[in-house]
């Protein structure tokens, strides 16, 4: 049974980390054995070990939160990979691909990186990244961002997430939010779910709420999700967001926090909103459209390989523009027949392009050609 090493820089479960996870029992099934370095708790650790997947303590940060020296981390690695002797290293982002690469090299071992993010590269982060046999791309937008910069176009491919549309599938609403928000069953919700941050606009969200609330004295609009990263830039983007519901948006704006069982929540929407500045591939994206969601989302990065023109699925608006938001929003409020239509060829769109079969089929062919 061949050793597959994977290689996770973060304890939480945000999109990087939920695609490994969907992917791990159809790797298992194929005959591997995945073991996982990563932090030793936390919510990846804990999903990890109800799927039965071995988990190797390996973390990139002392004890005060502060990160490591690079050389140290390598030299741990190099010590996680002699002992483990992995038949396959995976490298699960860009930042432990460029970790590893280096390694990985040295060690022999057989690598592969996922650059699950679309950043600027300096000359070194893309030389250790080339260390590595194959570089996964979660969209082709990422793919020609990074070849761009100096990635080795030869050995960087594309690779799709997937989702469980089982899963993530249309429900009918249970009440279940206005239950906990206490809010009357007429009343219409609309979110952005997403990690707390700069690159995700929810700024942009939320002016285009303003734009709204007085209009619309229906509608409450959500936050869903938690702030990672412990950069001034962050903290302070999150302090704006909680600033705005004391202003025109104060009892309707609602900061639900990190939510496990989202698939439970996204039958509750009216419509989700992603107002993302930047973004590979929206991981949410994929599971709203299975979930049947009507979708406004701006156009960028990967956005638009999810949902093409042709696939009629989603409504898709500028970056930064919180007007257009705003008017897509009001149209979708209106027009229920229009919101019913979104979300059929949402789901559509999601089982035929994004099956999670699909992405550990592909996946599978990567692990074998590199091997």
């Amino acid at each position: 049974m061949p050793k597959l090493l994977l290689l996770c820089e973060y304890a939480t479960l945000n999109g990087g980390e939920q695609s490994m996870l969907s992917t791990l029992s159809g790797v298992r099934a194929a005959g591997f054995r995945p073991i996982v370095a990563c932090p030793a708790v936390g919510l990846l650790a804990e999903s990890l070990g109800r799927l039965g997947i071995e988990v190797l303590p390996f973390s990139c940060f002392d004890g005060g939160g502060t990160r490591l020296p690079l050389a140290e981390l390598r030299a741990e690695l190099a010590k996680v990979i002699r002992n483990v002797q992995p038949d396959l290293f995976h490298a699960n982002s860009l930042s432990m691909g460029r970790l590893s690469g280096p390694v990985a090299a040295e060690s022999g071992a057989p690598s592969i990186a996922h650059l699950r993010d679309i950043v600027r590269l300096g000359p070194q982060a893309v030389k250790d990244l080339n260390c590595h046999r194959r570089l996964l791309a979660v969209s082709a937008a990422t793919r020609r961002y990074h070849v761009g910069q100096g990635l080795e176009a030869e050995k960087t491919f594309v690779l799709y997430n997937g989702v469980d549309w089982e899963r993530f599938r249309p429900r009918k609403p249970t009440g279940l939010l206005h239950r906990e928000l206490q809010l009357p069953p007429e009343a219409k919700l609309i979110a952005a779910i997403g990690q707390i941050g700069l690159r995700k606009g929810q700024e942009v969200f939320l002016d285009a709420a303003d734009k709204l609330v007085e209009r619309r004295p229906d509608v409450h609009f959500l936050l869903v999700g938690e702030r990672c990263s412990a950069k001034g830039e962050s903290r302070d983007h999150e302090a704006g967001l909680y600033a705005a519901a004391l202003g025109p948006l104060a009892g309707r704006l609602h900061f639900l926090g990190f939510r496990p069982q989202i698939e439970l929540l996204l039958s509750e929407l009216t419509i989700l909103v992603h107002p993302a500045r930047q973004e590979p591939l929206g991981r949410v994206l994929l599971e709203a459209g299975a979930a049947g969601v009507p979708i406004i989302a701006t156009e960028v990065g990967g956005t638009a390989e999810i949902f093409p023109p042709e696939s009629e699925a989603a409504i898709l608006v500028p970056p930064n523009d919180p007007g257009a938001i705003a008017a897509a929003m009001e149209e979708l409020l209106h027009d229920e027949e229009k919101r019913r239509r979104l979300g059929l060829a949402a789901r559509r769109r999601i089982e035929a392009a994004f099956d999670v079969r699909l992405a550990v089929a592909n996946l599978l062919l990567n692990y074998g050609e590199v091997m």
